[in-house]
């Protein structure tokens, strides 16, 4: 099951960092999928940045930086996924 989370609002590609706009808190270690027109791929929080702090949990309305392994784009939607 997958629950919205948030938007990435920038894409550094020279970072491989996106900054995600949330409305939903994000941890490190969760499971996360982002989808958009060009973009679909899962990737689990390895990384996490407010204001160049590292960080292990952000509350919805927040924003933050994560690293990603692939490219992403403005306005891509991200998931948390839910076991079970």
């Amino acid at each position: 099951m997958e629950v919205e989370i948030g938007r990435v609002t920038h894409f550094y590609n020279h970072l491989n960092v996106a900054v995600l706009r949330l409305t939903d808190g994000l941890k490190l270690g969760d499971e996360i999928h982002i989808l958009g027109h060009l973009t679909d791929f899962n990737e689990k929080v390895a990384s996490m940045q407010v204001n160049h702090h590292p960080v292990v949990w952000v509350k919805p309305g927040g924003d933050v930086a994560i690293s990603v392994d692939e490219p992403v784009r403005e306005h891509d939607v991200v998931y948390r996924i839910i076991e079970g």
